[in-house]
């Protein structure tokens, strides 16, 4: 088979020869040589591509990264974590507080793992602490506290520290009369703390009804998900609550609601379009028009010196 010569396919066996033979066996030179890892002959494609969920396009990360994390195709808003928000908020020079807080596990909960253990993972998958960020800087021109949420901690579930850190921006607010916005992204009260979670609704309410009194800007930006206790609490209390494209927002899910009325419920139902239709939210607002919505809102909302 002196006749043959193997193309330079850059094919790689288990056995670390090309295409499984050497050249040797063919009874022939080998113009292809094996593809060692990270080697300018393989090109790796895990996670360079997103499938968008609306669409089912699939999208160049990088591209997404650029166009906000919203698919080009459809609209449809990714979920983004709470340091990407604020970097997209707040102008640079921002300061991060009050990060140093850290559960107790106050009830020694275990289910199918213990609590301790799955706030080890989520403060190891996320470098954060608890669900909650809270940034002091410039929104424009205007001086903010800002609290996010970070959905990939638990779900961005509210327990104890998350109510501490809510309560604690609202009082910075009270104390500098910079005017308050929390971006909430959350599956509700964290039961793992059981009643311990459940008394964070009522603090954070009565600190928002100071702020009201004080007449010192409140505003909510509800993302996907929003369910739920943070549903019942301070998502909808703002003095304006608005939306992204799309995010669901409810107390209980759509699923739930079916299978307790026993009807089929209407298209779109517990999505942002549908909720401002009826009444509930103020705005609907794409991620690209945000910070200037939140701005010329400022503009309006803020006190004259």
């Amino acid at each position: 088979m002196s006749w043959f010569k193997r193309p330079n396919s850059n094919l790689n066996n288990d056995d670390g020869e090309p295409n499984g033979d050497s050249g040797a066996e063919l009874g022939a030179e080998s113009t292809s040589a094996p593809v060692s890892d990270g080697g300018p002959g393989r090109v790796k494609t895990e996670g360079l591509w997103v499938k968008c969920p609306g669409c089912r396009t699939i999208l160049f990360k990088a591209e997404l990264e650029k166009n906000l994390d919203v698919c080009g195709k459809c609209g449809h808003h990714f979920k983004i974590g709470a340091r990407r928000r604020i970097e997209l908020l707040l102008e640079s020079g921002y300061e991060l507080v009050d990060g140093n807080l850290v559960s107790t596990d106050p009830l020694e909960f275990t289910d199918i793992k213990s609590y301790k253990s799955r706030l080890a993972a989520a403060q190891k998958q996320t470098g954060l602490n608890d669900a909650l960020i809270t940034a002091l800087g410039r929104l424009g021109h205007h001086d903010v506290v800002v609290a996010a949420m970070e959905y990939a901690f638990i779900g961005g579930s509210m327990g104890a520290v998350v109510g501490e850190l809510i309560a604690r921006a609202i009082d910075r607010s009270l104390a500098t009369r910079r005017p308050l916005v929390i971006v909430s992204a959350s599956g509700g009260a964290r039961m793992m703390e059981g009643v311990v979670s459940l008394m964070q609704l009522a603090k954070i309410a009565s600190g928002l009804a100071q702020l009201d009194e004080a007449r010192i800007p409140y505003i909510c930006l509800l993302t996907d998900p929003t369910t739920g206790g943070i549903t019942a609490s301070f998502a909808m209390l703002g003095d304006l609550n608005i939306a992204e494209p799309g995010a669901l927002i409810g107390f209980a899910g759509p699923r739930v609601i079916e299978q307790t009325i026993r009807q089929k419920l209407p298209e779109g139902f517990q999505r942002s379009e549908f909720l401002l239709e009826h009444g509930f939210l103020d705005a609907v607002v794409p991620r690209s028009e945000l910070k200037a919505y939140l701005i010329r809102a400022l503009d309006f909302m803020a006190r004259p010196a």
